[in-house]
């Protein structure tokens, strides 16, 4: 999804202002740490290419070239206290295509001729500071909203054997966050929670489903299955992507 604002140092510290203020809302209950990890598999859906948006060669990393199975690895940081929760994320994503084109591929301000061998990389890195508030609670059933300040560390390159050209993109984007947290039992159930928003400018989605298990009131451990999906298109860059994660989780509370 496309930043927005041309100074994108405003709307990061206004946004990390206003959900630092938001935290102190919480109640008066002991606050709770905890360290998330999250790794498995990502495999690409589609993921459709042209830079400039305006006049480069569309192509796909999916359909014309061969993109890679690739492990991944999530890292989050959260502090709860009562109904409100704060987190950090850190979700790194690199995925590798090759293969080459049966047409000529104009990409930046180089074109690479048909039938090149090439090589592509991926890399959507993402560093979100959430705010999340349960809206809703019960025994069985906790329902959260909250916002999302996320910075966007964009770059695709492609490489021949003579050639090499990058397009890298850092922006800022506002998205909502939600959490839905079913309980069949004290110690299992099932969770629906992710960021997404959708804007003129592009779209971005990252959602999650998975079954969790508690053995200990400080160990829960989940799996189940993650989608990444969004873009932009403009004069600048039209990408679109789609990526598939099988997950597993651990999350540990001091």
């Amino acid at each position: 999804m496309r930043a927005i604002g041309s100074d994108r140092s405003v709307p990061v510290r206004s946004a990390v202002a206003a959900l630092a203020a938001a935290a102190t809302l919480a109640s008066g209950a002991a606050a709770q740490i905890s360290l998330d990890v999250e790794t498995g598999a990502a495999l690409s859906g589609y993921n459709d290419v042209g830079i400039p948006g305006d006049g480069g060669t569309r192509f796909s990393l999916t359909d014309d070239l061969e993109s890679e199975t690739t492990s991944y690895l999530r890292l989050r940081l959260g502090y709860q206290r009562g109904r409100s929760h704060v987190s950090v994320l850190y979700a790194p994503l690199r995925i590798h295509a090759e293969g080459s084109l049966d047409r000529d591929l104009r990409y930046t301000d180089v074109t690479f001729p048909a039938a090149t061998p090439l090589d592509a990389t991926y890399v959507f890195n993402s560093y979100r500071l959430t705010y999340r508030y349960d809206v809703y609670r019960s025994p069985a059933l906790a329902l959260g909203l909250g916002l999302t300040a996320k910075v966007r560390d964009a770059d695709i390159t492609v490489t021949s054997d003579t050639q090499e050209r990058a397009k890298t993109n850092v922006g800022f984007v506002p998205l909502i966050n939600f959490d839905a947290t079913w309980r069949w039992t004290d110690r299992a159930g099932l969770r629906l929670a992710g960021d997404a928003l959708a804007a003129p400018q592009g779209r971005a989605e990252d959602v999650m489903i998975a079954a969790w298990v508690a053995p200990s009131p400080r160990l829960e451990i989940r799996a189940g299955y993650r989608l990444l999906e969004g873009g932009a298109d403009n004069d600048e860059v039209y990408t679109f992507a789609l990526i598939h994660y099988l997950l597993v989780g651990i999350s540990v509370r001091p």
